[in-house]
């Protein structure tokens, strides 16, 4: 595709083609809020090229920085001084560009000699920083165009890697014989392959870290992470469109672009992969790596031990190939799919070597929930210092962090986590060292008192226990930790044991290997007895078979250790008193009663990205009403308001391409206003499915009959879809053309208010946020913008191009509310028309729709 660079205000956007007006402007903006490290809020309606706009527009602006940079870092090596902007020079250790602190307050009455000379030192580290970055910035850009003009290099360096593997395999079989017959002395109390399940000694309390999966000898220390876009979306369709904007961008060629995905989606490793759930891919991933630097380290501090079997480390996981797979990614862009098959052919891993190619990597691509959450950022080796996000389809933020950052547990998994722990202590307990016991029967305490806590009793089967008082309390952080009685235990120091010792793992293991298949040994009655208990409590999941996961739909996990989710639960009850709430739903039986923590806040995880970020965008089709991010995510993170910028353009069509309409009676002039109370669904033709892989047969089917309409012969005028807003039709589906022609809106998809989660938000947004003059309570105002971006959601699916048109009709009075009609998008608002008659409603449609279809009025 050609390019067509525009020049708009002085500045060059490379595009594919010659853009829209509103493309221009989204440009020109998005390049200023980055040049400026603002925080953006953009709205693009569908079929206006957002995702062209955001790629060419960051990347301009991207392109400008690196050759700014470079030219001052030249300057400097040359000089030792820096060009201002307004053309006066400055010592180098004042530049902005190049430090992140731009002014070191200095000690007052500090001698003048001292002040000089820290300077000097400052400027001459400065210079040598300089001079390395750039020696490796030259290393990486010759071994790149290498790996893209020497194809032959390429396949030898394969050669090579093949014959090492081979020896390697060789010389391991030769060490696994020659321990066969050199056994020491065995050690009656484990069996095969069961010392890995025991906890390592526990030095300290001190945080150092979650652990990455990646040790961090194996980090390399050459590499620094340079400037560079992160650019997040909802799922991974949508990130695969992405890409493909990119590789058809006239950026498409030389951006060093990275797909960051979940291992479930990047695993290569056939024995891992098959696994029924993402949670036990990722922990057989997990023990795969470590069982390789155990071995080594067993070997080398106890030779005379007896030598245990561990399972074999994954054969895509070697130092040499990820690094040359790092290196292979940063040539070209590429999907998901396509990183897969690259790690394919290379036998390199494609998740760890995406991982490692971040640091060079000018743009990377990854599903917010992964960007959002401060734990999986750091174990994804993501740096957000001084760097660019991207957050699209961002209508849902709020909500999106909210859920991340929220858990909750069963009756059943607490009762299930205490026998597992229970047992596993009782199994290994005379092997554990004090601090370890100490915190395990810590851990033993808190899941007693959460049952507890909700009614019912640790030591019987929770299937059969009936709980005398039911139904559902909420309570703060503060008030559950006394009730429970656990608030004399420090939860942030149980956290961190949790976090270092990873007994959720260890626990996982101990489950696995026991909870189906039993060893004989002199554990076999008692083990025996949990055994049935575990399968007392899921029946289904050991006998039925499990169905694939389907995207953004959860899957039933095989039997696992549950601790894992409480572990999450425990997390969150380190939350801040004012941030959060427990509730505690009392179900009749304590297997159906849970405790689940609500954030209230989601600010408090937000403003760590914006704190550490240059400039953040979060961009969508529909982002009405704003204020919601204005005040709950952005204000409450404590960002100025002078550092928030809004854009929206208009659509692309013309205005006669678009009939929105509010109806307000029907035929029988009876007044539309659906509540609660009164709306009544009718008989539906095709129905939103249940299930996500039933959606695209049921899509199929309408499609075909819309097809059929206008056959000679054929009786079919038409079809009608039936979905319930919000659900898996509301968004992500091109419903473009014919397939979209009317969208009807039925009543106003407001929230259950009676909705304990959603009142105590209400309550928390009315004591947090100031109520201006003449406006609504924050709770209230909460409410109706759920309701509104649902809306918008909705209605924005049938115009997909500038050639589309359709009718949107809004069947409520309701919505002819100015306060309702205020919160509609920008290019559908200034369009509607409020009939207050059905049969004036109908006649506009009637001459709308034969119009553009081309029959005579």
């Amino acid at each position: 595709m050609a390019n067509k660079t525009q020049e708009v205000g002085g500045i060059h956007f490379p595009f594919p083609f010659t853009p829209y007006s509103i493309q221009k402007d989204f440009m020109a903006e998005l390049y200023q809020v980055l040049e400026a490290g603002k925080i953006g809020i953009f709205e693009s309606p569908t079929g206006t090229g957002k995702s062209l706009s955001l790629i060419c527009g960051a990347l301009s602006w991207l392109r400008d920085f690196e050759q700014k940079k470079h030219q001052e870092e030249a300057r400097l090596l040359e000089t030792g001084t820096i060009l201002l902007s307004d053309g006066t020079e400055q010592p180098p250790s004042l530049s902005s560009s190049c430090k992140e602190t731009p002014d070191t307050p200095r000690p007052a009455g500090e001698p003048d000699w001292v002040t000089q000379f820290v300077q000097k030192k400052e400027e001459r580290d400065l210079v040598d920083r300089l001079k390395e970055e750039q020696v490796r910035r030259k290393k990486r850009e010759e071994r790149l165009q290498q790996i893209r003009h020497n194809a032959q290099l390429k396949y030898a360096t394969r050669r090579a890697r093949q014959e090492e593997e081979e020896m390697e395999r060789l010389l391991r079989l030769s060490r696994e014989m020659v321990a066969a017959g050199a056994e020491a002395e065995p050690r009656e109390q484990l069996a095969c392959g069961e010392e890995e399940l025991v906890l390592a000694e526990y030095e300290s309390d001190e945080e150092k870290g979650a652990a990455s999966g990646v040790d961090e000898d194996e980090a390399d220390p050459e590499e620094e992470h340079v400037t560079k876009i992160y650019y997040c979306s909802r799922t991974h369709s949508q990130l695969a469109q992405f890409v493909h904007e990119v590789q058809r961008s006239p950026f498409g060629k030389d951006t060093r672009l990275v797909s960051l995905g979940s291992r479930q989606n990047l695993c290569i490793n056939e024995d891992v992969k098959t696994l029924s759930s993402a949670q036990l891919i990722n922990d057989r991933c997990m023990e795969m790596q470590r069982s390789k630097h155990e071995k080594n380290r067993a070997e080398e501090e106890k030779p005379k031990r007896r030598r245990q079997e561990h399972r074999a480390a994954c054969p895509f996981y070697s130092y040499e190939q990820l690094h040359l797979l790092r290196d292979q990614v940063l040539v070209g862009v590429k999907d998901i799919e396509q990183l897969v098959a690259l790690g394919k052919e290379a036998r390199a891993c494609p998740y760890y070597g995406s991982r490692f190619a971040i640091p060079a990597a000018q743009l990377v691509v990854l599903p917010y929930q992964m960007l959002l959450h401060a734990a999986t950022r750091q174990a994804a080796g993501i740096r957000l210092q001084g760097q660019v996000v991207l957050i699209d389809e961002a209508h849902n933020l709020i909500d999106t962090i909210t859920s991340i950052h929220s858990a909750e547990v069963s009756g059943a998994q607490l009762c299930q986590a205490h026998s597992q722990l229970l047992q596993y202590m009782e199994r290994y307990g005379k092997r554990l060292k004090a601090k370890n016991l100490m915190y395990v029967k810590q851990i033993l305490y808190l899941l007693e008192k959460f049952v507890t806590v909700l009614g019912g009793n640790i030591k019987q089967n929770p299937n059969t226990q009936s709980l005398s008082q039911t139904g559902t309390e909420l309570k703060t952080i503060n008030d559950f930790l006394f009730e429970s009685q656990i608030d004399n235990i420090n939860l942030f120091k149980v956290r961190r044991y949790w976090e270092k010792s990873m007994i959720s793992r260890k626990l996982f293991g101990f489950t696995e290997r026991y909870g189906t298949v039993l060893a004989a040994s002199r554990e076999q009655p008692r083990l025996a007895g949990f055994q049935h208990f575990l399968q007392s409590l899921q029946p289904a999941v050991t006998k039925t078979p499990v169905t694939p996961v389907e995207e953004g739909e959860a899957g039933v996990p095989r039997l696992a250790s549950p601790l894992m989710h409480i572990e999450s639960f425990l997390a969150a009850l380190t939350t801040a008193n004012q941030d959060g709430r427990v509730i505690l739903s009392r179900q009749g039986s304590l297997s159906q009663s849970s405790l689940k923590f609500l954030l209230l806040n989601p600010a408090v995880h937000f403003a760590q990205v914006v704190k550490e970020c240059r400039a953040v965008v979060i961009a969508g089709g529909t982002m009405q009403p704003v204020s919601d991010f204005r005040e709950q995510l952005l204000a409450c993170a404590g960002v100025e308001a002078e550092r928030v910028v809004e854009f929206s353009c208009g659509h692309v069509i013309p205005p006669e391409n678009i009939l929105p309409l509010v109806i307000c009676s029907g035929p029988s002039s009876q007044q539309l206003e659906f509540t609660y109370q009164k709306r009544e669904l009718p008989q539906m033709i095709f129905q939103e499915p249940k299930r996500a892989n039933q959606v695209e047969q049921v899509l199929m089917e309408y499609s075909r009959c819309i097809k059929c309409c206008g056959q000679a012969g054929g009786t079919v005028t038409g079809a009608l879809l039936l979905s319930v807003v919000g659900g898996k039709m509301s968004e992500g589906i091109n419903f473009s053309d014919n397939l979209g022609r009317c969208v009807v809106m039925v009543g106003m998809p407001y929230p259950n208010i009676k909705s304990p989660e959603l009142q105590e938000k209400m309550a928390y947004l009315d004591q947090t946020l100031p109520r201006g003059p003449g406006q609504p309570p924050p709770g209230k105002a909460l409410v109706e913008n759920l309701c509104m971006k649902a809306v918008n959601q909705s209605i924005g699916r049938a115009i997909r191009h500038q050639k589309d048109f359709a009718s949107i009709v809004l069947l409520d009075q309701r919505y002819a509310r100015p306060s309702i009609l205020g919160k509609l998008p920008a290019w559908i608002r200034d369009r509607v028309e409020v009939k207050a008659t059905f049969g004036l409603a109908f006649a506009a449609m009637r001459k709308f729709h034969r119009e553009k279809s081309g029959l005579p009025s």
